[in-house]
């Protein structure tokens, strides 16, 4: 069966140069390690995350979709790079070369590798000229934080951006970023086994119950990756909630299972269990096939957890491996 893959990541080669000229202290560079199979992503000096070629290098990454028998992989920004804590227009510069140097990865092969591209979010006016012409210039998308400070989805700057993009149909996958913690999840990676989670129920709760989505176009293509997070889990305690509670249900006229169809979420969720949930809660026509690659936390045998799944018949599996992506995005 035919497998795109619309949720995978690359870090270009920055050098240390080049991200002081943004911020010397704060943005992001890479690191290659002697031999150049390996690296990090850095901080200044402090090393945030190791890495390896296929995040900067897209021969390697073709060669490792071929094993997985991927046909097209969908590439966005490490989170790290969005550059939501400076001004607009200082970093818009950085935007803009980030989303060029997104079209030079995906250039090497152009029908295997697409690119969505990253905003300047902090500034409504530039991060929606910058989505428009990033879909002229052959983004096939734009990927956002699931936040922005202390700002949630349902901010009125965000849904202002979440309706041009509706208008202007270019498709937005939320990431969670920076991720809630007040120093208790320290160890283990526990900000990205829980608090990321949740953060992207936040996203969709706060979308749902703030009236948002009755705001927004039928015509915006948004998802969520890695499933929706705690969503679909904790879906019957938001739905029992907003019956019970008029505090709930103040600013939305329908419970959140009436929303199911105006979203879309990724197949990320590593166990047959969680992926019959997800199916069960979402639909089969949902449910794009996304890996998180090339991270250790992503799926490390793409698509394989879709097209084992028991009891998916060959359509809902043909949708989620590749059939949703290419309505999604347009393909």
């Amino acid at each position: 069966m035919k497998k795109i893959d619309m949720h995978a990541h690359f870090f270009p080669r920055i050098t240390r140069e080049e991200a002081a000229r943004l911020d010397a202290a704060t943005a992001p560079w890479l690191r290659i390690d002697e031999g150049g199979e390996t690296g990090n992503i850095m901080l200044e000096n402090r090393a945030f995350r190791p890495v390896y070629r296929a995040l900067w290098d897209p021969a390697l990454r073709i060669e490792e979709l071929d094993r997985h028998g991927v046909d097209l992989q969908v590439v966005c920004a490490t989170p790290i790079m969005f550059g939501y804590r400076y001004e607009g227009r200082a970093v818009m510069d950085w935007v803009q070369r980030m989303n060029d140097l997104a079209l030079e990865h995906c250039a090497y092969a152009p029908e295997r590798l697409k690119p969505m591209a990253q905003v300047p979010l902090q500034d409504l006016d530039l991060a929606c000229a910058e989505a428009s012409r990033a879909k002229a210039t052959g983004h096939v998308g734009v990927q956002i934080g699931n936040h922005l400070g202390e700002k949630d989805l349902d901010d009125e700057q965000l849904v202002a951006f979440l309706r041009h993009c509706g208008n202007e149909h270019i498709p937005v996958l939320v990431h969670p970023w920076d991720m809630m913690t007040d120093g208790r999840m320290k160890k283990w990676m526990m900000p990205w086994l829980v608090a990321m989670p949740a953060e992207t129920q936040l996203s969709i709760l706060s979308l749902i119950l703030s009236g948002a989505l009755e705001r927004l176009p039928r015509s915006l293509k948004l998802c969520f990756a890695h499933g929706g997070g705690a969503f679909p889990y904790l879906l019957g305690r938001a739905e029992n909630a907003w019956h019970c509670r008029d505090i709930v249900r103040a600013d939305s006229p329908h419970p959140p299972s009436h929303y199911l169809d105006r979203f879309y979420v990724d197949s990320a969720v590593f166990d047959p269990r969680a992926l019959r949930l997800l199916v069960d809660t979402m639909g089969a026509e949902r449910i794009m096939l996304g890996s998180d690659h090339p991270f250790p936390l992503g799926e490390q045998n793409i698509g394989h957890l879709v097209a084992q799944q028991p009891g998916l018949d060959e359509a809902a599996r043909r949708r989620i491996l590749a059939g949703n992506a290419i309505e999604f995005f347009g393909l």
